[in-house]
């Protein structure tokens, strides 16, 4: 359950945009934020030779979600130098360690594992570590202690921008802060039927809704061809008889990104959602909005 906290941002160099340092006031967590640029800075910090687990963020994949990579280590500045040199895609770094230098190595592999699950789970990043592995043996008052890392992790992580555990959306069914049921749009054609819901942040595709696997011969060779593609590559989308099935919530950027993926075809998402009266997104979401006064 969400609660008040106070979170204090530190700036090393005085720059919003450059390195940040985040912790919550009373917890022994710290996130650090380094840009790529700047790893050398980092370098010289004592945190980089501390054991800890890191977040490489970095350009967007084809189906339109940033590209993120978690990894864990006993020496995080050795690492990320690593990364450096051999992975191209990542412009951020973010890493957690331990403001008593608490963190082992046993808690880290755990970390690291459970990261790489919850993220897959919220799918708002395209993971570029592939199978989460299996669980590795931690006892169980480590365990405890990671959960709690972990949650500190979350929070100070969104507080930077990179909330890569958050759930997309939550169940229909209940009601939101507001005390107003979420509205559901559907979005039907040959194979495929979608469901979905319109977010502060863009589209969301429920798990369970189903897409059409041919596309149309005009979209062929295109960008709208192989985002589509890049779905199925990450497991959003899995063949399943003569269809695909999202395997996953899954946020778009736009409702027609959302359609195209549902459609198999270009498609003005605004139009092709519709609620299960048949009125439009764009009835529903845009022309409803009115200025007052």
């Amino acid at each position: 359950m969400a609660r008040p906290q106070t979170i204090q941002i530190f700036l090393p160099a005085g720059d919003p945009r450059g390195m940040r340092v985040a912790e919550i006031t009373t917890r022994i967590v710290r996130v650090i934020e380094v840009p790529r640029s700047q790893l050398a800075d980092f370098l010289r910090m004592p945190e980089a030779q501390q054991v800890g687990v890191y977040f490489l963020i970095g350009e967007l994949s084809e189906a339109g979600l940033p590209r993120a990579y978690i990894g864990q280590s006993g020496n995080v500045g050795t690492r990320l130098v690593q990364h450096n040199q051999g992975k191209d895609f990542w412009n951020r770094a973010l890493v957690v360690i331990s403001l008593t230098n608490s963190i082992t190595q046993t808690h880290a592999l755990f970390l690291e594992w459970f990261a790489i699950a919850e993220a897959t789970t919220a799918g708002r990043y395209s993971l570029e570590n592939g199978n989460t592995g299996s669980q590795p043996y931690t006892p169980a008052p480590l365990q405890a202690d990671c959960h709690e890392i972990h949650e500190t992790t979350a929070t100070l992580l969104a507080t930077l921008g990179q909330p890569i555990f958050e759930p997309l959306t939550g169940s229909p069914t209940y009601e939101n802060g507001e005390g107003e049921k979420t509205t559901l749009f559907y979005c039907k054609g040959p194979a495929a039927n979608g469901v979905g819901e319109y977010t502060s942040e863009g589209f969301v595709v429920h798990k369970g809704s189903t897409a059409r696997i041919e596309i149309v011969a005009s979209i062929k060779g295109t960008s709208q061809e192989r985002f589509r593609q890049q779905l199925v590559i990450d497991g959003v989308l899995a063949p399943n008889g003569d269809n695909y099935v999202f395997t996953r919530d899954h946020l778009f950027a736009s409702p027609s990104m959302a359609a195209i993926a549902v459609l198999g075809r270009s498609a003005n998402g605004w139009l092709e959602w519709k609620t299960e009266q048949g009125q439009t997104l764009d009835g529903a979401k845009r022309q409803s909005v009115k200025v007052t006064g």
